[in-house]
C-alpha cells in the first residue's frame, strides 16, 4: 500500500488524459471518421445533400421516408461521434428548412429515436453542438498534408457554400491553435502544486504565445467569410469537466502575486493583455459578421437574401446585449492584471 500512496502524492495533478483530450488536437476529435457502415447509408445520402434538400424544402419529405435504423450496428467511439454530427444536422435542417417563421415541433420516429440513442451513448445533448460544428466536422483533402485552410474541408454542411465552409474550418484552426495553450494550462496548475517558478514562467511563456496564435488563425476568417450571406453563428462550447477542473485549481493570480517572482509577474500579465487583445478582436469580428452584416440584411429585405432571424435583430447573437456582454468580458480580463506592490 505504501508505494501506491507514495505514486498518489508524486502523480501530476491534472493531465489531458482524464478528460479525454487530445495532446495533438485538443477538443478536436483527431481524424474523424467521413464515413458509416453501409447500414446507415440513408442517413449519410441525405447529410450529403443537405445544402440541396433544404434549399429546396425538400428535407422533410425526404426524412420521412428514412427507415427506421437500428444503432447496434455503429462500433468505436469515432462511429458514434459521425452518427451524431449527421443526425443533429439533419435534425436541425428539418426543423428550420422552412425558416424561422414555420418551424417544425415534432420530430419523426425515424430520426428522434436514434438521435436521442446516439447523443445518451455519448453524453451530447440531442441538439447540433460545437463539438458536432466544428470539433468532429472536419478532414484533410490531402493526410499527408498540413491542417491549413486549402486542405481541410467540412464532413457536414448547411446552405452558406464557402462562407460557412470557412467559418467553420477557420474555427477548426483555432482549436488547433489552443492546443499549447491547453498544454500550458495543466503544466501551470502542476508548477503550481510542486511547486515550481521555473515550470510555471515556461507555462506562462507558452500560453502567452499560444494566445497569440489563437488571435492569428481567428484572423482568417477575414479571407474566408463574407459578413454579406453568412450572419449567423453557433455558440463556442468547451469541454465542461476539464473547465470546472481548471477554475477548481488553485488561483494562478493569487500564487503569482504572493510569489514575488517579478519574471512571474510580468509573464503573467502578458498572458492577461495577450487575452484582453484576443476578445477585442473578438469583438469586431462579432461586430462585422453578425450585427453590422444582419443590419445589411435586414434592410435588404427584397433581396435573394433571407431575413434575418428576429432573435438576431433584437438580442442575443446579434444584438446589442452580446456586443455589452463581450466588452465586459474584455474588460474584467484586464482587470486581473498585477502590479507590483510598493
Amino acid at each position: 500500500m505504501e508505494p501506491q500512496s507514495q505514486d498518489l502524492k508524486t502523480a501530476p495533478f491534472l493531465t489531458l488524459g482524464r478528460f479525454h483530450i487530445s495532446e495533438d488536437y485538443g477538443f478536436l476529435l483527431p481524424n474523424p471518421l467521413r464515413e458509416l457502415p453501409g447500414h446507415y447509408s440513408p442517413w449519410m445520402e441525405i447529410a450529403s445533400r443537405l445544402p440541396q434538400l433544404i434549399e429546396s424544402h425538400q428535407l422533410r419529405a425526404q426524412v420521412n421516408e428514412m427507415p427506421l435504423l437500428n444503432c447496434q450496428f455503429l462500433t468505436g467511439y469515432r462511429e458514434w461521434r459521425l452518427a451524431h454530427l449527421v443526425l443533429s444536422f439533419i435534425t436541425m435542417g428539418y426543423v428550420w428548412q422552412d425558416g424561422e417563421t414555420q418551424p417544425k415541433e415534432i420530430l419523426p420516429r425515424n430520426l428522434a429515436l436514434p438521435f436521442v440513442e446516439v447523443s445518451r451513448n455519448l453524453g451530447l445533448p440531442p441538439i447540433l453542438v460545437h463539438s458536432d460544428l466544428v470539433l468532429a466536422n472536419w478532414a484533410t483533402r490531402n493526410p499527408g498534408g498540413p491542417l491549413e485552410i486549402r486542405n481541410l474541408d467540412t464532413i457536414v454542411s448547411f446552405p452558406g457554400g464557402e462562407s460557412l465552409r470557412g467559418f467553420i474550418l477557420v474555427t477548426v484552426l483555432v482549436e488547433k491553435a489552443a492546443v499549447p495553450g491547453i498544454k500550458a494550462l495543466v503544466q501551470a496548475v502542476n508548477a503550481i502544486l510542486q511547486p515550481s517558478p521555473d515550470s510555471l514562467l515556461q507555462a506562462l511563456q507558452r500560453l502567452r504565445v499560444s494566445i497569440q496564435d489563437i488571435t492569428g488563425a481567428l484572423g482568417q476568417m477575414h479571407d474566408c467569410v463574407n459578413p454579406d450571406v453568412f450572419y449567423s453563428v453557433i455558440r463556442i462550447f468547451l469541454s465542461g469537466a476539464f473547465v470546472e477542473e481548471i477554475r477548481g485549481a488553485p488561483s494562478l493570480r493569487t500564487h503569482v502575486l504572493s510569489s514575488g517572482n517579478g519574471q512571474l509577474l510580468t509573464a503573467y500579465n502578458q498572458c492577461v493583455e495577450s487575452l484582453a487583445a484576443l476578445r477585442t478582436y473578438h469583438l469586431a469580428l462579432v461586430t462585422k459578421y453578425l450585427i453590422t452584416a444582419a443590419s445589411k440584411a435586414k434592410a435588404r429585405r427584397t433581396s435573394h437574401l433571407p431575413r434575418p432571424p428576429q432573435a438576431l435583430e433584437e438580442r442575443g447573437t446579434g444584438g446589442s446585449a452580446v456586443v455589452s456582454f463581450l466588452k465586459s468580458v474584455r474588460d474584467k480580463t484586464l482587470e486581473a492584471l498585477l502590479h507590483p506592490s510598493g
